[in-house]
């Protein structure tokens, strides 16, 4: 590792010695970022392709009917993969603060690309029947095993490596790559839909998108394994005379039981208007609203740019004005704005579609930019991994993964078109409570670490 020490001042009024400063090499924390992102970039690289192709999808793996009861078949399919989440956290998030975040990272890799390719290669309801749903939801729960120790593993892997006056500017770059992942597959999906005929899309050509997961998980997988170890594992792995001791299960939960809560109230209201904005309103605007298919997908693709280019920046403000207070703006502005976004969305026009799904976008960008950051900064480096596994999966799963799901069942029940604007301002109100609660962390050391600084 690429890190200097500096020995700490000792004092006799001090109980314990302040911890070594860690001095980091902006070259290997460049590696580390990009390898972290590209990581979530191919995860959501597979969920711009499976919202997008959801219509498609339904016609491909379940019985033709209703075709209400086939978009819920497969969103069903794609919630399901978020139930199995919690239990990769509880396997994976130990394993990384027991043998290493990078070890981990690899082998989260490997398991996604699996699954996603897995998918392309599925016949069809009307090849092997029955078979076809079962095999796509084993393959839906191979992705959310492995995606359950992948976003906890990234986000603390560039955590630690960061120094600490720029871990929002870097952190924000996780989420710049979950953003051009789902730009490139909602992009592809775009494209394809412009150009093949319905019946070339749903006899063959959907499965292009799933298929091109092969050689992005080799490249994911070369680049990670080409990294190394986090100076704050490091640190943890010398304290101990051979191997990292093992943390128990309970040390995980029931020690850090406040900073889980928060944990678990920032991810709600983080990924229920993710999920909203970005899985589920392309649906939305098609199937609800009956809005054109390729205009709808090119202003949602059109709304993520804008977030790229917002992105870092908005990353940039959170080390200088704090996490808190950006977090604690998108609450307030989901809280406020949703019922006027979601009105000018059901207007019709593309320029009030483009508006009111910008505003959105804007808005979740307060939680994408910031978000990487202080969640890791919830738990000490002896348990992060762990921990924050284990809240972020139950968040995402109970309620981010579920949102198409419950959406749409909720439109399907009262017929009001209105449920995904009361929808978010719920999560906002769980999220401003997490806020409230939340201590600040931006400029600080991790906890349990000492600080870092730039070489």
């Amino acid at each position: 590792m690429s890190a200097a020490t500096a020995a700490p001042v000792s004092s006799s009024r001090t109980p314990a010695p302040a911890r070594a400063a860690t001095v980091t090499d902006p070259a290997l924390v460049r590696r580390a970022v990009r390898a972290a992102a590209l990581g979530n970039a191919m995860e959501w690289f597979d969920f711009g392709v499976y919202s997008y192709l959801a219509v498609t999808l339904g016609k491909v793996f379940f019985p033709s009917g209703n075709p209400t009861a086939q978009l819920l078949s497969t969103f069903g399919a794609f919630a399901a993969a978020f139930l199995v989440r919690p239990l990769g956290g509880l396997v994976f998030g130990p394993l990384g603060d027991r043998v290493g975040r990078q070890k981990i990272l690899a082998l989260t890799m490997i398991l996604m690309a699996a699954g996603t390719f897995a998918i392309g290669l599925i016949p069809s309801y009307g090849s092997i029947g029955a078979w076809a749903p079962v095999l796509l939801l084993v393959a839906r729960l191979v992705q959310g095993f492995s995606t359950g120790g992948e976003y906890a593993g990234a986000s603390t892997f560039i955590a630690e490596y960061a120094p600490d006056r720029r871990r929002g500017f870097l952190g924000s770059w996780l989420e710049f790559g979950t953003l051009a992942g789902y730009i490139g597959g909602a992009g592809l999906v775009t494209l394809m839909t412009a150009l093949m005929s319905d019946g070339d899309l749903t006899s063959w050509g959907w499965r292009i998108p799933f298929l091109i997961a092969g050689p992005m998980g080799i490249v994911g997988l070369f680049l990670r394994m080409r990294l190394e170890e986090t100076p704050a594992f490091m640190a943890e792995v010398e304290k101990a005379e051979a191997e990292r001791p093992k943390v128990p299960l309970r040390e995980m939960v029931t020690g850090q039981w406040q900073a889980l809560l928060l944990c678990v109230g920032l991810v709600l209201v983080f990924n229920v208007t993710d999920y909203m904005l970005l899985s589920y309103m392309p649906s939305y605007l098609t199937s609800e609203l009956a809005y054109d298919e390729t205009h709808g997908l090119l202003v949602v693709l059109a709304v993520m740019a804008l977030m790229m280019i917002v992105q870092p920046f908005a990353g940039a403000l959170t080390d200088r004005v704090g996490r808190r207070p950006v977090i604690a703006a998108g609450c307030a502005g989901f809280l406020l704005l949703s019922v006027p976004a979601l009105l000018l969305i059901r207007e019709g026009s593309l320029a009030a579609v483009g508006l009111g799904m910008a505003a959105l976008g804007l808005l979740l960008v307060c939680f994408t930019a910031a978000m990487p950051s202080a969640l890791p900064a919830l738990f000490p480096t002896r348990v992060r991994y762990g921990s924050l596994s284990i809240g972020f999966n139950i968040s995402v799963s109970l309620f981010g993964g579920t949102t198409p799901l419950v959406v749409t069942a909720l439109i399907g029940a009262t017929g009001d078109l209105m449920m995904p604007a009361y929808y978010m301002m719920a999560a906002a109100v769980v999220g401003g409570v997490a806020v409230w609660f939340m201590t600040e962390s931006a400029g600080r050391p991790l906890p349990g670490s000492g600080p870092s600084v730039e070489r």
